[in-house]
């Protein structure tokens, strides 16, 4: 069934982080806005990423503080995991922030489509939408401004014999109601690290597979090393420079792998696999070539700094557009689009700071450049670095692993970027860079007073600690 066309000023495609409080805003501004959504209100951040995944690690963090309970003096006895629980709160979480982003767009009068998008023209969309007793409905929209907010999801590797077998991906891995006997998990990136330590804690025996000779490629050497020491300290496997070839499924249905390295060829079997190997963009589907939209050969849409299309009118926000995939990357799109959009303004993605953090605990907590990059651009600098054991707060909580370093610029003392593997090392690292976006330089930090004892005034001790 098909409808006449109705037309606004702007339609969003997807309602993520980004997508969701630009429609808000520009709604309230006086544009008629739509938001065109195929499944979930919130995008992957509130219903498939930071929001479940972080309400599980913590309930793993719960399962491992009870575990250790008499390294502080308390008897816990022993410690059982209900994953169905584990789940349901998850769920719970989830539909809470998914509700009230519902309500926020209700509120602001922003018309919620639920439905998928496709370009039929460089200003006009045809809108499937599902029908539950006959053909789907067709709706023919057109706008003078339409925001592409559409995510990603996660990809499928070229591996013989996984469409043979039931595997997991970082969605349906948070759907278990069980603690896997043996969870393997192919790819050593950010998702995989903190899915293995989840399910270890969980109470898995965990397996990581991981192509490259190391976790995390895009840190720094010690850094990625430490994370594989915490890891293995925590009980989790770690099959490093080992390339999977191939995957069976028993008729016990337990899974096979088979993989390849410089010691040959060997299987690893367990109970379940999990498949988190990155992530494609949602760009498949939206016949972006007829609107005159341009991608990469990844698929991810191209924009300027201004996050314009080559075709006037469109843009696109959030992970669809390649680049750091983060939540606050996606929020920042939006706050660029709004200056320029709504008030007149030049706002642009150059020289974005970029902070993250990997939610494996300790914290990994990252900003600015990292030292093989300042390196590699040939930059005169000095590094900072201490212990998270020589942190007085860090050995009172009995939380001491990991490390603190700091990149600095050698003539100007400014801090370039840093990375915290340690308790807390995320909220640590935004102290780093609230100290470059006010030009604070490391001597200044060295000298200041902090509250004793408190994590921050490690950085007391951080920068008089130079590698030489």
């Amino acid at each position: 069934m098909e409808m006449d066309g109705a037309h606004y000023d702007a339609v969003v495609i997807g309602s993520g982080q980004g997508g969701n409080p630009l429609a808000i805003a520009l709604a309230k501004a006086g544009w008629k806005t739509a938001v065109v959504e195929r499944e979930h209100v919130g995008g992957t951040c509130i219903n498939v990423g930071c929001t479940p995944t972080k309400t599980m690690v913590a309930s793993a963090r719960a399962a491992y503080a009870a575990r250790r309970a008499s390294e502080y003096g308390v008897d816990a006895g022993p410690v059982a995991v209900d994953m169905a629980s584990v789940r349901r709160r998850k769920r719970d979480i989830v539909e809470s922030w998914r509700t009230s982003g519902e309500n926020r767009l209700k509120s602001a009068r922003v018309e919620l489509l639920r439905g998928e998008a496709s370009f039929s023209g460089p200003h006009s969309l045809q809108v499937r939408m599902p029908s539950e007793d006959g053909p789907d409905e067709i709706r023919l929209l057109t706008a003078e401004h339409i925001v592409i907010n559409a995510g990603a999801h996660p990809s499928v590797p070229a591996l013989p014999g996984l469409e043979k077998v039931a595997y997991l991906d970082s969605t349906t891995v948070m759907e278990l109601d069980v603690v896997p006997e043996h969870l393997l998990v192919l790819g050593g990136g950010y998702v995989g690290v903190e899915f293995g330590q989840m399910f270890r804690r969980f109470g898995s025996d965990v397996t990581v597979v991981q192509r490259s000779g190391a976790l995390l490629t895009r840190e720094d050497p010690d850094v990625a090393e430490a994370v594989a020491a915490i890891l293995s300290e925590d009980g989790v496997n770690l099959a490093l420079g080992a390339r999977a070839v191939k995957v069976e499924a028993g008729p016990d249905e337990r899974v096979t792998l088979t993989v390849e390295s410089s010691e040959g060829s060997t299987t690893i079997r367990g109970s379940h696999l999990l498949v988190a190997v990155g992530r494609v963009p949602n760009t498949a589907r939206l016949n972006l070539a007829t609107a005159g939209v341009e991608t990469d050969d990844h698929g991810y849409i191209k924009v300027n700094e201004r996050l314009e299309t080559g075709v006037p009118g469109i843009y696109a926000l959030g992970d669809v557009k390649g680049g750091p995939a983060f939540t606050h990357i996606s929020y920042d799109d939006f706050r660029i689009l709004r200056t320029n959009l709504l008030e007149g303004g030049s706002a642009s993605t150059a020289d974005r700071i970029v902070p993250y953090v990997v939610f494996m605990d300790p914290q990994l907590g990252r900003v600015g450049l990292s030292e093989s990059e300042a390196r590699r651009r040939g930059l005169n600098i000095r590094v900072a670095k201490i212990p998270m054991d020589w942190v007085a707060r860090a050995l009172e909580v009995g939380e001491s692993r990991g490390f603190m370093k700091a990149v600095v610029d050698a003539a100007t003392d400014q801090i370039l970027g840093g990375a915290v593997l340690g308790i807390e090392g995320g909220e640590i690292v935004t102290l780093l860079q609230v100290a470059m976006m006010g030009g604070v330089g490391a001597a200044e930090l060295r000298e200041t007073v902090f509250a004793h004892p408190t994590l921050a005034e490690a950085l007391n001790n951080l920068f008089g600690s130079w590698v030489e």
